[in-house]
């Protein structure tokens, strides 16, 4: 509301009057005459002055609540676009007109295909990170280049995108059913008519999420066996499926869930917190004429949010990837999520809890970068960009 007085106020005394609602008009262009525009300011002014400050015009809009705020929204959202090839980021929201038109599901499908090419431009990284948090602890420092030298020499140049074909392909349900899950969480826990506010869309997210991980963590976990198995274990995503039903039981399909579980609260937490105060920042000291921040910061926001985020969740995701994982390295014991935890800490130190990090924070920049540039273009596409 500041911004926008600020913003009408053209010759900034403090009070907006008819001939500065004209200017506004002309620069979004429109004609309005001077007696419409005095018509406009009878309705907020509030002491007859035919000019309205700053308490007029905050009393107004609080008092007097618009039902829709969305054009202002949505530059401020979280993109679906903006993948970093995490699961646990809290769901986009769409308008109501966006869901009668259809627009959703080519927001959706747009942001699916965004994800599906940036998670495999960084594959690479994200199977490094998941090299290094299993097997980091055995070869004390494993360092990225020797990390990178290792997975080719082991298997070739085509290895270091071992298990993204997974990690793709769980994009689609994942999505759908977080999407579906939100809007049900959202109307259990906020009145008919009214605006969702922060806190509750936070434990909406948080329970979607942790709702479309019960049903896609099998595929997570055959990821990361994938993406750790030795050229050869496994010749597919079924082969993988049916070795680990086999010798392990169902049971093994949800082995580090209750980490993953757990780790969904301080990721989607923390991002969504660190977001609100980056916008807070912008708007109060950047905000000029306009309420869009650009790609940049939108972009930058977006990063270092889902940064803080990860760096909060890691030693969860750490402890996750490892449980998933013991039964494929010989004379390891098979350890609870508390065990793990202590023994992690006993032998390797509060820095054990982060191997495979560096990979993981290298590879956000590019994927928040490439997500964005695909998710716009398939927007143009498929027609849903704005002018």
């Amino acid at each position: 509301m500041k911004l926008a007085f600020k913003t009408l106020d053209k010759n900034k005394d403090g009070k907006i009057d008819a001939s500065e609602i004209v200017k506004s008009f002309k620069m979004l262009g429109l004609s309005i005459s001077l007696k419409q525009a005095e018509f406009i300011l009878e309705s907020i002014d509030d002491d007859g002055t035919m000019t309205v400050d700053w308490e007029e015009w905050r009393d107004y809009f609080l008092l007097n609540p618009v039902t829709d705020i969305e054009e202002i929204v949505h530059f401020w959202k979280h993109s679906t676009g903006i993948d970093i090839g995490d699961s646990l980021t809290i769901p986009d929201e769409f308008t109501e007109e966006e869901k009668k038109t259809g627009l959703w599901w080519k927001q959706l499908l747009s942001g699916g295909v965004a994800g599906a090419i940036s998670r495999t431009c960084t594959a690479p990284l994200d199977r490094l990170k998941v090299m290094m948090q299993v097997h980091g602890s055995k070869s004390g420092k494993m360092k990225i280049s020797d990390g990178f030298r290792q997975m080719v020499k082991e298997g070739g140049f085509l290895s270091l995108w071992r298990g993204n074909g997974t990690n793709v392909i769980k994009i689609a349900p994942e999505t759908a059913i977080k999407f579906w899950a939100y809007e049900q969480y959202k109307k259990l826990l906020t009145d008919e008519g009214k605006k969702i506010g922060t806190f509750e869309r936070f434990i909406s997210g948080s329970l979607a999420g942790a709702t479309a991980q019960t049903f896609i963590y099998p595929l997570e976990v055959m990821k990361t066996r994938l993406a750790v198995g030795k050229t050869g274990q496994y010749s597919g995503l079924f082969d993988c499926a049916k070795k680990i039903l086999k010798h392990e039981g169902v049971g093994a399909f949800y082995k580090g869930y209750i980490p993953n579980l757990l780790g969904i609260i301080p990721y989607a937490g923390i991002d969504l917190a660190v977001y609100e105060l980056l916008k807070s920042h912008w708007l109060d000291n950047f905000a000029e004429d306009t309420v869009n921040p650009g790609v940049t910061v939108l972009l930058g926001c977006g990063a270092l949010s889902s940064t803080c985020g990860q760096l909060a969740s890691y030693p969860l995701a750490l402890v996750r990837t490892r449980m998933q994982t013991q039964a494929m390295i010989e004379g390891a014991p098979q350890m609870s999520m508390v065990g793990l935890f202590r023994r992690i800490l006993s032998k390797e130190g509060l820095i054990g809890l982060y191997r495979g990090i560096t990979p993981n924070f290298m590879k956000v920049l590019p994927a928040v970068g490439i997500s964005y540039v695909v998710y716009e273009n398939m927007k143009q596409t498929l027609g849903v960009s704005q002018k």
